[in-house]
């Protein structure tokens, strides 16, 4: 039996997917049921079963998923310990980031990235910033991107660096023409933010409070891009990190407005398992992450 089946395995188990564990393996989702068919023939037995809330493992899955974990985490170790020895960078990365800085401040790193490291085979995914810490803990990444990182026992934070977060508005808005405002023209107005879950949603509205202010909130989303074009089309003005409407200010579709009697600073962090030992490919990977000149 190969080791990379019963990666196959117990990746179907933790996300509850095939596709999922197909992506995260590079492989299709035919392989892996071919794979997973031929794991069932082996033993005997029926591993997984199939229904509308995902795959599940049944009680003959589940023994083997308990050892199949243990002996993939050990071997992982072992890898990563034998390709810092031999000083070799290749294998597999698999990583998650928050939309606005995987879509709007990773693409020079990542291409840097693969420019010096081109046999590593890296997997992206963009996803809200809650299920980055469930599977950095479950080990479906190797490496995860956050805003505001949160304290967690099982998790080591690698701090990265500050994104400047300003008002966000379209070119016709009253307060477009401004350069600077105080946060106390914000009250009253009609915003776009993010859902209130979301760290950066939870830091503007602190920031609103501190300075009595209160705004309507006409939407609420989950990312960047849905909220940056809310605003564009006049539904709201939006606080948003900088880097992320980069290309709009550039192009005449919003204006950026400071406020001048605050600065609001999203900390990023880099995120991954307490106790793994990364493997150089991740660590070559966050070495490019903290760059400066790639800014």
């Amino acid at each position: 039996m190969h080791i990379e089946t019963l990666k196959v395995f117990c990746d179907v188990v933790e996300t509850g997917s095939f596709s999922v564990a197909a992506s995260q393996n590079f492989i299709t989702q035919s392989a892996v049921s071919q794979q997973l068919r031929a794991l069932e023939a082996k033993y005997r037995c029926k591993l997984l079963e199939r229904s509308r809330g995902g795959a599940k493992p049944t009680p003959q899955g589940a023994i083997l998923y308990r050892t199949s974990r243990e002996i993939i985490d050990r071997f992982q170790d072992v890898e990563a310990e034998l390709q810092h020895s031999c000083a070799v960078v290749g294998g597999h990365l698999r990583l998650a980031i928050v939309y606005s800085v995987g879509l709007h401040e990773l693409p020079p790193y990542m291409k840097e990235y693969l420019r010096n490291f081109p046999e590593v085979n890296v997997h992206v995914e963009y996803s809200r910033p809650n299920k980055i810490y469930e599977n950095v803990i479950a080990q479906q990444i190797d490496v995860g991107i956050v805003a505001y990182p949160q304290k967690h026992p099982q998790i080591v934070i690698t701090p990265l660096r500050e994104d400047h977060l300003v008002l966000a508005c379209p070119p016709d808005h009253p307060l477009a023409a401004a350069k600077k405002i105080p946060v106390s023209r914000l009250d009253g107005e009609t915003m776009i933010g993010y859902e209130r879950d979301i760290a950066t949603r939870k830091a503007t509205d602190q920031m609103l409070r501190n300075h009595h202010v209160t705004v309507h909130y006409a939407a609420e989303y989950d990312n960047i891009e849905t909220i940056k074009r809310a605003v564009e089309i006049g539904q709201g003005i939006g606080i948003v990190p900088l880097p992320a409407i980069k290309h709009e200010v550039e192009n005449g579709l919003l204006k950026v407005v400071r406020l001048s009697d605050e600065t609001l600073l999203r900390p990023l962090g880099i995120i991954h398992k307490r106790g793994r030992h990364l493997s150089p490919a991740a660590e070559k990977f966050i070495e490019i992450l903290k760059r400066e000149d790639l800014e």
